[in-house]
This record gives C-alpha cells, sequence and structure tokens, in this order.
C-alpha cells in the first residue's frame, strides 16, 4: 500500500515536472523585485487554478500575493506551502525564487492530487518581497494560519540543509534635524545633523564590544546634506539590528536607539525613529516535523545536513513559525559546488537538470511527509506538542 501510495506520487510529479520547469523558467526571464512581481504571482495563480485551486488575489490587500486552496472530498489537516518569487536588484533572481516558488507551488499540486483520497486541505501562499519587506509577516500577523496545522517552505541552496534558525530583526531609520547655517562664515547658526548622525554611528561601535557575539548591528547612512558649505539640518540612516531571539533583540534595540539619542543630544539636534521595512522573529523549526522530513529525504537517498550552522541571516518564515508548526528545509542546485546566494553564478544554477531533479526530490519529500502527518494522527499531535511547548 505505502510502495503503490509513493509510486502515484512520483509519476505525479513527473507528470507535472514539465509545468513546473516552464513556470520556474517563466519567472527566471522576467525578475521583478518585491511587490512588483505581477507576471510572477499570476503565472502561480494561473497554474494553480488550472489545477483546480480556488485563488484569492490579490489576498490581504496585497497586489502580488495570493492564497490558493484545495480542500479534499475528506476532512483532515490543513498543509500548507508557501511559495516566493521576488528578484534581487541587478542580478535578478540570484536567490533562486524562482526554483522556490516552484517547487512549493508543485508540492501543493502533487499533494491536491492526493487529499481527496486520503483527507485534507492544501494551501498554497504567495508570499511576495521575502527580499525586503517580507508579506509573511503580514500574513503570520493576520488570520491566515489560525486554520493551518504545518507550514512548509523550501529553499534552493548548494547543498541539503535541515531546517534551522535564522537571526531576529528590527529595520530602524533614524532621522535627525538640526538647523540649516554658512559653514564658513556663520557656523555657530547652525545645528549639524550629519554630526549628530555621525556621534550615533561612534557609539554603536562604542557599543559593539559589549553586546552578544551573536548579535549584529549595521547601517548606512542614506541622507546627509547637499552641499559642503551648508551645515546640514537633515540626516536619516538605516539600521539592522539582528540577535538570535526576541527578546535580546528588544534589549538590543533600545540601546541602539539610546546611542541615537545620544548622538542627537551631543549635537544640539533632534532625532526621531521608525521601521523602514518589517521585523523578522527568529526561525525556531518544528524539529519533529523537520526530523519526518529529514527521514523522508534520507529515503530519497539524500542525508540531510544537520550540524548546526551560523545562522547570521533573517527571513520572514521566522514569524511564520511562531504562529504554526513549520520548517524551512535547503535542497542543493549547485552540483556539488560551493556557490554563494546573491550571485549570477547561483541564479544561473536554477536553470539546470541538476537543480530540475532536486526540484523533484524536494517536492516529493514535501509531499510524503503531510501525506504521513494526514494519515497518522498520533505524529500530527506530536509536532503540535511540541510546538505548544516551545512557544509557551
Amino acid at each position: 500500500m505505502t510502495q503503490d501510495r509513493d509510486k502515484k506520487i512520483k509519476t505525479l510529479i513527473k507528470e507535472l515536472r514539465p509545468e513546473l520547469q516552464a513556470l520556474s523558467e517563466y519567472i527566471y526571464e522576467h525578475p521583478e523585485l518585491g511587490h512588483e512581481e505581477v507576471k510572477s504571482s499570476k503565472a502561480h495563480v494561473e497554474l494553480l487554478e488550472k489545477h483546480g485551486f480556488q485563488v484569492e488575489y490579490p489576498y490581504l490587500g496585497i497586489e502580488t500575493a495570493f492564497k490558493a486552496v484545495y480542500k479534499g472530498e475528506k476532512e483532515g489537516p490543513s498543509i500548507a506551502y508557501l511559495s516566493e518569487y521576488d528578484a534581487l536588484p541587478g542580478i535578478g533572481h540570484g536567490c533562486g525564487h524562482n526554483l522556490l516558488g516552484a517547487t512549493d507551488t508543485g508540492a501543493g499540486i502533487v499533494l491536491s492530487k492526493r487529499v481527496d483520497e486520503i483527507g485534507g486541505t492544501v494551501v498554497v501562499l504567495g508570499t511576495p518581497a521575502e527580499e525586503t519587506n517580507g508579506d509573511k509577516v503580514t500574513m503570520a500577523a493576520a488570520d491566515t494560519f489560525d486554520a493551518v496545522d504545518v507550514a512548509f517552505c523550501t529553499h534552493p541552496s548548494d547543498g541539503y540543509y535541515a531546517s534551522g534558525t535564522s537571526m531576529a530583526m528590527e529595520a530602524i531609520e533614524f532621522r535627525f534635524y538640526g538647523k540649516t547655517a554658512h559653514a564658513a562664515a556663520a557656523p555657530f547658526e547652525g545645528k549639524n545633523a550629519l554630526d549628530a548622525c555621525i556621534n550615533f554611528f561612534n557609539n554603536v561601535s562604542s557599543l559593539r564590544q559589549q553586546i552578544h557575539p551573536t548579535a549584529r548591528v549595521h547601517g548606512v547612512i542614506k541622507e546627509g546634506g547637499e552641499a559642503a558649505n551648508v551645515i546640514p539640518d537633515y540626516a536619516r540612516a538605516e539600521f539592522y539590528v539582528r540577535a538570535m531571539d526576541m527578546p535580546y533583540l528588544n534589549k538590543l534595540k533600545e540601546k541602539v536607539i539610546r546611542c541615537a539619542e545620544a548622538g542627537a543630544l551631543a549635537a544640539d539636534c533632534k532625532m526621531e525613529w521608525g521601521h523602514y521595512e518589517a521585523s523578522y522573529k527568529n526561525m525556531i523549526t518544528n524539529e519533529t516535523l523537520s526530523s519526518l522530513y529529514n527521514e523522508k529525504m534520507q529515503e530519497l537517498g539524500i542525508d540531510m545536513i544537520t550540524e548546526e550552522r551560523d545562522s547570521m541571516g533573517s527571513m520572514d518564515m521566522g514569524n511564520v513559525s511562531q504562529v504554526v508548526p513549520a520548517i524551512n528545509p535547503y535542497f542543493e542546485i549547485t552540483n556539488g559546488k560551493a556557490v554563494s546566494a546573491h550571485t549570477t553564478e547561483f541564479r544561473d544554477c536554477t536553470l539546470t537538470e541538476e537543480a530540475y531533479q532536486a526540484m523533484e526530490k524536494t517536492i516529493e519529500a514535501l509531499t510524503l511527509t503531510a501525506t504521513e502527518l494526514i494519515m497518522d494522527p498520533k505524529k500530527l499531535e506530536k509536532v503540535k506538542e511540541e510546538f505548544d511547548q516551545t512557544l509557551k
């Protein structure tokens, strides 16, 4: 029985492969930045509708987001797959989101072909702007995952890495206000906002020795004056403040804000701060769910790399993981080579046969994992028990 089920899944994936490859290559050829993914989101929606999904598009007032649902003929758990499709400036799909979206949407479609028989509901979410103002944050804050039992998002990489951690992150801008004056004739009449901003950077540098080694504070000056002979009355800096968990991030953020306040005070200026992008929570991998997925990959001949890696990046999947049991594993598309993401080399790896074979295996593991959770309520209950204990 199990062998017959697994064989059906393989067949479904092989049949779907040409459509998923075409989807990935179309999005590769039409890279769109976050919240501009008009063609990319539409391509996903059209494919999902073709395969019987009911689609809400736009979703939550976000023009390039969607929620696609396929409800099986029998009751059962709700399984969500999260698709990304935004590109990077200049280099297009250097993070591989064209293939990411095709993989997760593909897993949703394959599972939808099974839930009439085994029960359950499949949800595929189109989640724009992961690289900047990730809309998984918006979805996690809304009621999107209230009726979802588990959530998956997979990501192309240079290895088969198990789901791990990510850093919580606050994207904060600091605005400094002073008073203009002639920098040579009457500097004493001015209040230098740029000085206040530079004081702030120096204060942060003094703070760094005292912060936890895994935390990060880094930023740039976006505005700092127009002419050398005019004392600037306005300066603006954008910062990322990161930590491995929310409690420490909240403490660190307050310290960074005080650095800005002190910089403004020293220059006799005023300071305001606010968020310029969404804040990301840290990724909390559901280890029970992750172990089940890793087992399925192992059955397909892939040993997931489970050694903990230093994770100095942030992602909006972290917000999802704190409202529903979730994993974010990685699959290799570089044919054994060490190729960094956010490069043209990594982008072009998404077009290779090795990448498409990895996509197929990943879809198979995602589908097998979801199938087992649907057919074995005890395993799903263990996933939920871990989530409840971890998020208390």
